[in-house]
């Protein structure tokens, strides 16, 4: 039996969905868009690569806080 994994398949429809030019996009096209991508963070997020993300971007926001503090 052939099992999909949910995240991957999300992943790549945001990748097919993004790659259409801006000017073809609707409104609505664009908030299902953003939609996809919200669940496909909550999907992603319990993961070790989804924590790996989580923790790389606190360091650069760390970081980008850091530098810009007088």
């Amino acid at each position: 039996m052939l099992s999909i994994n949910v995240a991957v398949l999300l992943a790549v429809v945001i990748l097919v969905r993004l790659r259409r030019r801006t000017q073809a996009r609707s409104r609505s096209d664009e908030k299902l868009t953003v939609v996809i991508v919200l669940v496909f963070g909550v999907l992603i997020a319990p993961t070790s690569f989804g924590q790996g993300i989580l923790n790389a971007v606190g360091q650069l926001a760390h970081s980008l806080s850091q530098t810009s503090s007088p």
